[in-house]
């Protein structure tokens, strides 16, 4: 079983920076693929960003290309969601996830995911 707790959401103006934090544990980390996902209100989840246990490959979803930015540090057991230039359309619940298995789905697909975090809430106001 792998655990994983989000923080480092909060309310803010558009233009602004967060940098999110995921932090994991239970099980090995660092041969985990890990993702970023977020969710609005009444809108299906929806992929961000993806990174492999190398940290070399990440993979962004093209809403947040050149805005957002993911890394990990396998010795803290923690990836990391640094968002700059924040939108108004960023405003969601978002969550970490953690894939430990080699052939899971589609990267961008929740269901390639077996171990997700509680959230954390980001708000981007006008």
């Amino acid at each position: 079983q792998v655990q994983l707790v989000e923080s480092g959401g909060g309310l803010v103006q558009a233009g602004d920076s967060l940098r999110l934090s995921c932090a994991a544990s239970g099980r090995t980390f660092s041969r985990y693929t890990m993702a970023w996902f977020r969710q609005a209100p009444g809108k299906e989840r929806e992929f961000v960003v993806a990174i492999s246990w190398s940290g070399g490959r990440p993979n962004y979803a093209d809403s947040v290309k050149g805005r957002f930015t993911i890394s990990r540090d396998n010795a803290k057991s923690t990836v990391y969601l640094q968002m700059n230039s924040l939108k108004p359309e960023d405003t969601a619940v978002y969550y970490c996830a953690a894939d430990s298995k080699y052939d899971s789905g589609p990267y961008y697909s929740p269901v390639a995911y077996d171990y997700w975090g509680q959230g954390t809430q980001v708000t981007v106001s006008s």
